[in-house]
């Protein structure tokens, strides 16, 4: 741990704004043993200097400045009736037991996702009818698992595949739903965006 760090914790805050900012070699936690209720938080900083252990976030904005990338902390954080904006890469909420200590406590229920960028972002084990999901060009494939019968037994455009259910890159069992940006994806797979779209328009478990 560098010195100079900023350390939230071990306290609760009520209503006050948190502008999360860091120079380059400082890291910023949130937690443990911190609750923040109806506050809004400000994300100035990437996500390799932001650390988040057991966390409680009650009825908070949550506004990204930047693209939080591969940041897979929150789901050792509690959060409740939050609102989030921003884009996000490969980041993940909600339980995801082994991942990480604290990742059996991560809890999501009642946010609202809509005016956030999603892609390539998990949910575990939550209840997702609780969660506002943004809409195109974002997408969502709800229980990719339970589905994946479905998913994978028709052609999709370019390389794209909803989900792996075999091998060394197969979904981890506590997905329950996992979310697309399809500008960014329709670059990865080699297709387009409409083409994306007609896809998965033949599925009433793919929210867009």
């Amino acid at each position: 741990m560098w010195l100079g760090n900023i350390i939230h914790k071990d306290r609760e805050l009520d209503g006050e704004r948190l502008e999360l900012i860091a120079e380059k070699d400082r890291l910023i936690y949130l937690g443990p043993n911190l609750t923040l209720r109806r506050c809004a938080v400000v994300v100035r900083v990437p996500a390799s200097r932001l650390i988040i252990r057991e966390a409680r976030f009650i009825d908070c904005t949550i506004d990204l400045k930047q693209e939080l990338r591969n940041h897979r902390d929150w789901v050792s954080a509690s959060l409740e009736g939050c609102r989030f904006k921003g884009r996000m890469l490969g980041c993940d909420f909600g339980s995801f037991p082994g991942y990480t200590s604290g990742g059996e406590h991560g809890h999501v229920e009642d946010c609202d996702f809509s005016e956030a960028r999603l892609d390539l972002c998990r949910f575990h084990n939550c209840d997702m009818r609780t969660l506002r999901l943004p809409r195109w060009p974002c997408f969502t494939i709800l229980d990719p698992i339970g589905r994946g019968h479905e998913l994978t037994s028709v052609e999709w455009p370019g390389s794209f595949r909803p989900v792996t259910l075999e091998g060394d890159y197969k979904e981890v069992p506590s997905v329950v739903a996992t979310t697309f940006y399809a500008p960014a994806e329709a670059k990865r797979s080699g297709t387009t965006e409409d083409e994306l779209k007609a896809a998965i328009e033949r599925f009433d478990f793919i929210v867009h």
